[in-house]
């Protein structure tokens, strides 16, 4: 059992690397990442097809890698062919309408597609006064929370629906979770107020102040509703990806090269990204086929441990395969079969144990906003807000100056309101 966690070290070696280089010596670490990241794939490379003789966990977990890739990187090229032009002089209660519009909007195009298109509006909206808890909130509720209510917002829960939970089971049982959550909200229009205070007088003095929007790269959106609709296309293999990449080819060609310099595009965070997640989809693979080899051993058994157990790992794994092994747990649990009993076992669990999936769904997704690793589109946020020059935190400041304090008092909330029992 032990010497089997033992080949989780890459993982958290990378995870080390992420948190702690940037921090110790910046230049070295924008230099050898890639190295860094690529060298501990091809360990986790070499243990699977060499000496376990296993390639099919590599292929498939490639293909998860590539989908995953295609669909972030499809989204933040048409995103980034979509400028939104706004004169930076938002108020408190201008930001805190933006944050609740954009998550409701993470349901219809997914927290990758929300976080893409409103991150640079949301950065211009704010200019004058821009701090890194703005960007914080913002991976908070757009890239993460605000996704929890459709199939669509987050990859576990499209995994789910595709395991047999209905469409709209989520919304109608996670909803009041959901506004709970967002709660965050308020907690952000107490921060901005005392910001705005701060702001030019000639900013503070404009009351009735208000964002003159002005669009530009309209025909982007039809690329960006291409991508949306590929993701449920499973059925020619590689048909769904390759309509994303003919949607961000087009959409590369077809936009003026003024609307990407007026976005600051360049493809300097998507590349960070595709380096990173490709050693972090290789090394993670020991650590959930642990997890789920032993999970019922760990004693876990009542909905608050699978909120909590989902929870953390998704803040440090990617999250779809996590929300797949607990709901391979809670099958166990019940004898309800594995994955591969399909529809029938989640049939089961939806009729008699149904707050076991509700679980599942809400740690997954919520605590994806713990770390920069936790979801794709946080990473991204984080560097394109670092190429449009803004000082974010680093990765123990994010967990320990705003995770920690924020997000963990409200996911207690949630556990001991919804889950205690």
């Amino acid at each position: 059992m032990f010497r089997e966690l033992l080949w989780s070290l890459p993982f958290l070696i990378l995870l080390g690397s992420i948190a702690i280089l940037p921090l110790a010596n910046k230049r070295w670490w924008e230099k050898n990442f890639v190295f860094v990241s690529l060298g501990l794939t091809f360990l986790i490379i070499f243990r699977y097809a060499f000496q376990l003789n296993d390639a099919g966990h590599l292929v498939y977990t490639g293909l998860e890698y590539f989908s995953f890739i295609c669909l972030i990187g499809s989204l933040f090229v048409v995103s980034g062919g979509i400028h939104i032009n706004v004169k930076g002089e938002a108020t408190p209660a201008i930001n805190s309408i933006f944050l609740l519009i954009a998550a409701v909007l993470s349901n219809l195009l997914g927290t990758t597609g929300a976080s893409m298109v409103l991150v640079r509006p949301w950065i211009r909206m704010n200019k004058y006064r821009l701090s890194a808890y703005h960007i914080v909130f913002f991976i908070f509720i757009v890239s993460n929370i605000g996704g929890g209510l459709t199939p669509i917002g987050d990859p576990p829960l499209f995994l789910g629906y595709l395991q047999g939970v209905p469409f709209f089971w989520v919304f109608r049982n996670v909803w009041p979770i959901w506004l709970l959550a967002v709660i965050l909200t308020g907690i952000f229009f107490i921060l901005d107020t005392q910001n705005f205070k701060k702001a030019p007088l000639e900013i503070r003095q404009k009351e009735t102040s208000h964002e003159e929007w002005k669009f530009l790269g309209y025909h982007n959106t039809i690329f960006l509703i291409m991508i949306i609709g590929s993701v449920f296309i499973y059925h020619p293999r590689f048909l769904r990806e390759g309509i994303m990449l003919l949607a961000a080819a087009l959409s590369y060609l077809t936009t003026s090269k003024s609307v990407h310099e007026s976005n600051d595009f360049n493809f300097v965070p998507i590349r960070e990204v595709a380096v990173l997640f490709i050693g972090i989809f290789a090394t993670m693979i020991p650590a959930l086929e642990w997890l789920e080899k032993y999970a019922a051993q760990l004693g876990i058994n009542s909905p608050g441990q699978f909120f909590w157990g989902s929870g953390t790992l998704s803040s440090v794994l990617d999250n779809a395969p996590t929300y797949l092994n607990f709901l391979s747990a809670a099958k166990g649990l019940f004898g309800a079969g594995n994955l591969s009993s399909g529809n029938s076992g989640v049939a089961m669990l939806l009729t008699n144990h149904s707050d076991y999936i509700r679980a599942i769904s809400v740690g997954s997704v919520f605590f994806g906003a713990v770390t920069y690793i936790g979801n794709g589109p946080n990473f991204l946020v984080k560097s394109i807000a670092e190429q449009a020059k803004i000082e974010t935190p680093s990765f123990f400041g994010y967990f320990f100056k705003y995770s920690l304090p924020i997000l963990i008092p409200i996911f207690f909330l949630v556990w001991y309101v919804f889950f205690r029992a």
